[in-house]
């Protein structure tokens, strides 16, 4: 009887992620197939507080722990299409939360590395990828704002959190051709998505649009 309905239970999830993945990101334009590939395999439903879980697939983000908030699917989708990912890349992102995104960035890249600020996170963050199996995934307690350069450089640095400007660390881990999404904009108004990329030593910056993250931490973004 336990079996039969833990069976039924996944099911019902498995298809709750198919219609997010149909209906909030492939309906608005991302068709990489390995991105909705991960976006249907990571069970959303395991990263968010037992009150919110009925509401895990829905096309907002939700409440976590500490005031702080996981991502709507379709802007995770839509970041990690943005890092033009094909598999053998080593990623940081920056703002763990409960370790969705680096979930779903563990199964488009090769290495991926997440730093979080607050400790609670971290200890929350990294038992559930863990007991999940998502083990291409290391979890840093440290300030987000300056990266992890003991694991660069990336080719690759996703910042979930809103900051005034590019934080110098992140350029400074960035491996030649490499990408840096980041949400820049002032703290209460919403931020615009930017995609940094390094080419001949340059760096270029493209507009992806208007996005609402909570506001970085630390020293290129916000007080505490």
């Amino acid at each position: 009887m336990h079996d039969s309905s833990a069976n039924q239970d996944s099911d019902i999830w498995q298809e709750a992620r198919e219609r997010m993945v149909e209906n909030q990101i492939r309906m608005r334009g991302i068709n990489d197939l390995r991105i909705l590939d991960a976006m249907r395999r990571v069970p959303r439903e395991e990263f968010v507080s037992p009150d919110q879980k009925i509401f895990a697939c829905n096309d907002c983000a939700l409440p976590i722990d500490c005031n702080q908030t996981i991502s709507q699917p379709y802007t995770v989708a839509y970041m990690c299409a943005a890092a033009q990912l094909t598999g053998n890349e080593n990623v940081l992102e920056v703002g763990c939360g409960s370790g969705y995104g680096a979930a779903v960035l563990s199964l488009l890249a090769r290495e991926v590395h997440t730093v979080e600020r607050i400790p609670e996170l971290v200890q929350q963050a990294s038992e559930r990828l863990q007991r999940l199996g998502y083990f291409n995934v290391q979890v840093y307690s440290a300030d987000g704002n300056l990266g992890v350069p003991q694991a660069a450089p990336f080719d690759a640095i996703i910042v979930t959190a809103g900051a005034k400007s590019l934080p110098k660390p992140y350029l400074n881990q960035l491996k030649e051709g490499g990408r840096i999404i980041i949400p820049i904009g002032t703290e209460f108004t919403g931020q615009t998505m930017c995609r940094f990329t390094l080419k001949n030593g340059k760096l270029s910056e493209e507009d992806l649009g208007a996005f609402t993250f909570v506001p970085l931490i630390g020293e290129f973004g916000w007080p505490t």
